[in-house]
């Protein structure tokens, strides 16, 4: 599996942690808690061979940036969250660095 494609399944798990997380109410919901650990730890067993082939600052700002912009979304369909004008620009430019750098890295 290419390195790239380990980082996708990573970020896709650390979504789900995430939006499992907040379904967990702060862990009251423990079931949602414990899936939520689940994922994050699913997550890092898939970014470690990504680490592995990347630099280690592309990997984790893609990860981080595009779970960024992911969690934003969920928050605002998933659960009703009003971000302003303001919010919604940082957080395309994090997109948009998230991006940048896979473009302009080189392929492994």
């Amino acid at each position: 599996m290419s390195a790239w494609t380990c980082l996708g399944f990573a970020i896709a798990l650390e979504i789900a942690g995430t939006f499992l997380l907040k379904l967990s109410h702060g862990f009251e919901r423990w079931q949602w808690g414990a899936l939520s650990i689940a994922c994050y730890s699913a997550c890092f067993f898939m970014m470690a061979p990504a680490m592995k082939a990347l630099p280690v600052g592309v990997v984790y700002a893609i990860w981080s940036g595009i779970g960024i912009v992911a969690a934003a979304a969920i928050g605002v369909v998933a659960f009703g969250e009003k971000l302003g004008a303001m919010q919604y620009l940082c957080i395309a430019l994090v997109l948009v660095g998230a991006v940048g750098l896979r473009l302009t890295g080189k392929g492994a």
